[in-house]
């Protein structure tokens, strides 16, 4: 049967008119959306990178950043470079931790075109959104991702909840990426209801061009798409943080913190915990699990509520004292291995420097 045949009205005269009626033809020939983070972020636009407390969500969105900073496959994702601009509101000492880590894990420096900001930013203080794009245009640091973590700490004291608040946001986000180009990443908690999404008022989402969605289970860690524009929404990709000791304080004690890992560990094997695996580890876990008997801390960070918890550093301590190594600096590195490998088959769970028996 042929298509219907309408009377098509041309114009009579030649005139400039505010919207366009396109073919399907002229439209195919139009621009198709680019992306950064091949079918996870475009190029331009808002997105989000959100999940709960201790579920890894800033480490992530580092590691994502770095990816784009040196033009690098993202789990597996093709990558466009682009310069990164970092706005760390949640602690100088964090971030710089973070970065370690991630520099010792992969050992390479990231360029120069990735840079951090850690002063104060607030979205609705009037002169702060166009400061900062004048510093990133100054640097160059235009046309890539602007990456702010967290939305709570620029949001000074606005309420989420209020579409009213949420409208000032969005609208003082919108600015600064029309003033500096590229993808406005932020970096945001869930509510208490994970399940729900983002926190906050509902038009925030709505407004997204792309979210990231972190969760946490046990001691299995997966992102996935939650909104994608052409991409594919709901594929799971399960990573890990691994600890990473960057450095000593001034006691000489251990400074820690961790990097991204891909992790391919079947799901069922992951909500089982494995038992320690070697020598090392039997050891490493048979001294941590005495130390925390007498444990002075209780349901830190994610752990469980009352469950026993050591600093992360302690514990690497005790299993150091445990190991059969003569030279201190060797025994520490296997202490540190041990506590890894303890993390990562379940038989520890970690978070935000603490450490407790799963």
């Amino acid at each position: 049967m042929s298509a219907p045949a309408f009377a098509v009205v041309k114009d009579p005269a030649p005139q400039v008119r505010r919207y366009q009626l396109l073919t399907s033809s002229a439209l195919a020939d139009r621009p198709r959306l680019r992306w950064r983070v091949k079918n996870v972020l475009p190029q331009t636009g808002f997105a989000a990178l959100i999940g709960p407390s201790g579920s890894g969500k800033t480490f992530l969105a580092l590691d994502l950043a770095a990816a784009v900073a040196r033009g690098e496959p993202w789990f597996g994702n093709r990558v466009h470079a682009a310069p990164v601009a970092y706005v760390a509101l949640e602690g100088e000492a964090g971030i710089a931790n973070r970065i370690a880590a991630y520099e010792i894990r992969t050992r390479r420096k990231l360029p120069d075109h990735f840079r951090v900001v850690v002063e104060r930013f607030e979205l609705l203080t009037i002169a702060d959104v166009p400061a900062l794009a004048e510093t990133l245009k100054a640097a160059g640091i235009v046309d890539g991702i602007t990456v702010i973590d967290t939305l709570n700490r620029a949001a000074g004291g606005a309420d989420e909840n209020s579409s009213a608040d949420m409208g000032l946001l969005i609208a003082a986000l919108t600015e600064l990426q029309a003033r500096v180009g590229g993808l406005i990443l932020i970096v945001h908690h869930t509510g208490k209801d994970a399940a729900r999404g983002a926190r906050g008022h509902s038009s925030l989402f709505a407004a997204l061009d792309a979210c990231i969605e972190v969760t946490r289970t046990d001691d299995r860690r997966e992102w996935k798409q939650a909104k994608a524009k052409d991409g594919e929404d709901g594929k799971s990709h399960p990573f890990r943080l691994d600890v990473v000791e960057i450095g000593e304080d001034e006691d000489g004690d251990p400074i820690t913190s961790c990097a991204v890992e891909c992790d391919d560990t079947p799901r069922e094997s992951v909500r089982r915990a494995a038992p320690p695996g070697g020598a090392n580890q039997r050891l490493a876990y048979d001294a941590i699990s005495n130390a925390l008997k007498s444990a002075k801390h209780f349901g830190m960070a994610s752990a469980p509520p009352g469950r026993p918890c050591l600093e992360l550093g302690a514990a690497i301590d005790y299993a150091a004292n445990a190991l059969l190594c003569d030279q201190p600096k060797r025994r520490r590195e296997r202490a540190q291995s041990a506590v890894t490998g303890l993390v990562s088959r379940g038989s520890l769970g970690h978070a935000e420097g603490w450490i407790w028996l799963v």
